[in-house]
């Protein structure tokens, strides 16, 4: 009955320590929901964006991981091809499926406001400092 108890106790502790994580990362300033994989076929993982000023962080949905799972760097990255999921024009909820470069492919699949968001944090890279000559 004690190893019950302590296994619930356990699973509540999980639970709720993974609903505060994913209220936090919702919450965050410049996040957005999407999905990564390394080929349009998948796998895909479903996680949170955020823009930071130098780098795009993505944290797995399904993780109680405190640090994001994957980081690319802002004056790396690039979209190379959007296409769209949804083939209803009308719809208010389109997805994009965004082929991105960053030292390799990737791709990303996200809402059209999402994807608005991240072409106009891409283009609007400050120059680097050093790449001045």
């Amino acid at each position: 009955m004690a190893l019950l108890l302590a296994a619930v106790l356990v699973a509540v502790v999980m639970s709720l320590l993974w609903f505060s994580r994913a209220h936090t990362l919702d919450r965050r300033v410049g996040s957005f929901h999407c999905w990564v994989a390394p080929s349009a076929e998948g796998p895909w993982k479903s996680g949170v964006a955020q823009y930071g000023s130098a780098t795009l962080y993505f944290w797995s949905r399904w993780s109680l991981a405190p640090r994001p799972r994957i980081r690319w760097d802002r004056v790396r990255l690039s979209v190379v091809e959007r296409r769209w999921q949804n083939a209803d024009a009308a719809s208010d909820d389109r997805l994009v499926l965004a082929t991105c470069r960053c030292g390799g492919d990737f791709f990303l699949l996200l809402s059209e406001a999402a994807y608005t968001g991240l072409t106009s944090w891409i283009e609007a890279t400050p120059s680097r400092v050093d790449s001045v000559t």
